[in-house]
C-alpha cells in the first residue's frame, strides 16, 4: 500500500513537473528579452547604424516584421519579380484576422508569437519525453528556450508559429495521426519555405519504417500550404513561383554557394579587414586565432593528465575568446555544421521523422544561396535542438556553461534587435 502511494506521489510529481518546466523557462527567457529591450535598450547611447530603443512596443517591430505589417494591413507586393510575397501567408493571415477583432499591430504580433512558442515548448517537451526521457526533455526545452535565436520567439517574427505547427506534425507522424500530420504540416508549409523538408522526411521515414500507404498520402498533403499560395500567386500575379523568385530581393541566386562560406571561415581565421584587404596587414587577429587554437590543441592532448573539471573550463574560456574575436560568422558556422554533426553523431537515438527533417533542413539551407541569418534558420529546425539536448544530458557541466554562454547572447541580441542593428 506505501508503495503504491509512493508511486502516485512520484507520478504526481513528475506531471507537475512537465506541466511547470517548460513555463518557468519560457518565463525566465521571455523575462530576459524584456528586460534587454524595453529597459535597458533605451538606456543605452544610440549606436553607429542603428536607432534610439524606446519604451513601447515598437522595440519588438522590427527588420521582417515591417514586411508583415504591410501584408497583414494591406496585402502583398508584387511586380518585376521582387516584392514582399517571399514571405509566406499563414502568420500574415492570423495577424490581419487578430487586427480586425480590434488588436493593434504590435500586441497582436507580440502576444501571438511568444503564446506559438509556449505552445511549442510543451509539444516539444512531451514527444521527446516520449522516445527518449525527462531529462533529456528538459534539456531539450533549456536549450531551444535559451538560444539566442529563440529572439526572434519573442518578437514579431514567424518563429513561435513555425516551431509549433512543425513539432506537431512531426510528433503526429511519430503516433501514426495520419489526419494530424497533413493538417500541421499543410500549415507549416503555409508559414515558412523550409517547412518543404517536412515533405520528403515524411516519405523517406514512411519508407523506413514501413508505414501504411496512408503516411504517403499525410505526407504529400503537407504540400497543400505551399500549392495554394502557389494558386494565389499565380492568381493574383501570374507567376506560381512568385515567392521563388522574390527571394532574389534578398539571396542572389539558390543552390549552394561556396563564396559566403568562404568569407565566413576567413573572418574566423583572419578576421574581416584582412579579408577585405586580401591579405595580412594587421597580424594581431590570426596571431590570436592561432595561440586560441594552440592553447585548444594543448588542453585536448593533456585531458586526460589536466582532469575533465580543468579541460571543460579551459576550453570554455577559449571558447569565450574567439567568439569576442569571432563574433557572428563564428555563431552561423558552428550553428550548421554543428547541427549537421549532432544529427550524425546521434542519429540512432533520434526518430526517423526527426532524423530525416533535420538532415533534409540543413541540406536545404546549404542550397538556399546565402548565409544570412544561419543561426536563426537553422534554430527553426527542431532535431538539432533534440540532439544537442541528448549530449548535454550526459555532459551537465558543458550544458550549464552553453546555457550561460546562451543567456549572454539572448540578452545581447534583444538589445541589437531593439535598436534596429543586424542580428544573426
Amino acid at each position: 500500500m506505501i508503495g503504491v502511494k509512493l508511486l502516485s506521489l512520484k507520478a504526481v510529481k513528475q506531471a507537475t513537473s512537465g506541466l511547470l518546466f517548460p513555463a518557468s523557462m519560457w518565463l525566465g527567457s521571455r523575462a530576459t528579452i524584456w528586460v534587454a529591450m524595453l529597459l535597458v535598450a533605451p538606456l543605452l547611447p544610440v549606436p553607429s547604424g542603428g536607432v534610439a530603443a524606446t519604451f513601447d512596443l515598437s522595440v519588438f517591430d522590427g527588420w521582417d516584421s515591417t514586411h508583415y505589417r504591410i501584408i497583414a494591413n494591406s496585402g502583398y507586393i508584387y511586380a518585376n519579380g521582387k516584392g514582399n510575397i517571399a514571405f509566406f501567408p499563414l502568420f500574415p493571415l492570423i495577424l490581419r484576422f487578430l487586427i480586425n477583432i480590434g488588436f493593434p499591430f504590435e500586441v497582436a504580433g507580440v502576444v501571438f508569437n511568444n503564446l506559438a512558442f509556449l505552445g511549442f515548448l510543451y509539444l516539444l517537451y512531451f514527444w521527446v519525453q516520449q522516445f527518449q526521457n525527462e531529462s533529456i526533455a528538459k534539456w531539450t526545452v533549456a536549450i531551444a528556450v535559451w538560444f539566442p535565436a529563440s529572439m526572434f520567439a519573442g518578437v514579431i517574427y514567424t518563429e513561435g508559429l513555425y516551431l509549433l505547427l512543425s513539432t506537431a506534425a512531426l510528433s503526429a507522424f511519430d503516433r501514426n495521426k495520419y489526419a494530424q500530420t497533413a493538417l500541421w504540416g499543410g500549415l507549416a508549409t503555409a508559414t515558412r519555405p523550409t517547412g518543404i523538408a517536412l515533405i520528403p522526411a515524411f516519405i523517406f521515414s514512411a519508407w523506413k519504417q514501413r508505414k501504411p500507404p496512408v503516411a504517403y498520402i499525410a505526407a504529400f498533403s503537407t504540400a497543400a500550404g505551399i500549392i495554394i499560395f502557389s494558386i494565389y500567386c499565380f492568381i493574383q500575379h501570374g507567376d506560381p513561383l512568385a515567392f521563388i523568385h522574390a527571394q532574389k530581393g534578398w539571396r542572389a541566386s539558390l543552390g549552394f554557394d561556396w563564396k559566403p562560406w568562404w568569407k565566413m571561415l576567413m573572418q574566423i581565421c583572419i578576421g574581416n579587414y584582412n579579408y577585405k584587404q586580401g591579405y595580412i596587414k594587421d597580424i594581431a587577429h590570426p596571431l590570436v586565432f592561432s595561440v586560441i587554437v594552440g592553447c585548444g590543441w594543448w588542453l585536448w592532448r593533456d585531458r586526460y593528465k589536466l582532469g575533465a573539471r580543468k579541460v571543460d573550463y579551459g576550453l570554455l574560456v577559449l571558447f569565450l575568446g574567439l567568439w569576442l574575436l569571432a563574433g557572428d560568422p563564428l555563431i552561423n558556422t558552428i550553428s550548421v555544421l554543428g547541427s549537421a554533426y549532432l544529427l550524425w553523431r546521434y542519429r540512432q537515438e533520434l526518430t526517423p521523422v526527426a532524423l530525416f527533417y533535420g538532415l533534409c533542413g540543413v541540406g536545404l539551407l546549404l542550397v538556399s544561396g546565402g548565409t544570412w541569418s544561419l543561426s536563426r534558420l537553422v534554430y527553426g529546425i527542431v532535431p538539432p535542438i533534440i540532439a544537442f539536448g541528448i549530449l548535454l544530458s550526459r555532459h551537465p557541466r558543458w550544458g550549464y556553461m552553453t546555457l550561460g554562454f546562451f543567456a549572454i547572447l539572448l540578452f545581447t541580441f534583444s538589445i541589437r534587435f531593439a535598436q534596429e542593428l543586424w542580428v544573426g
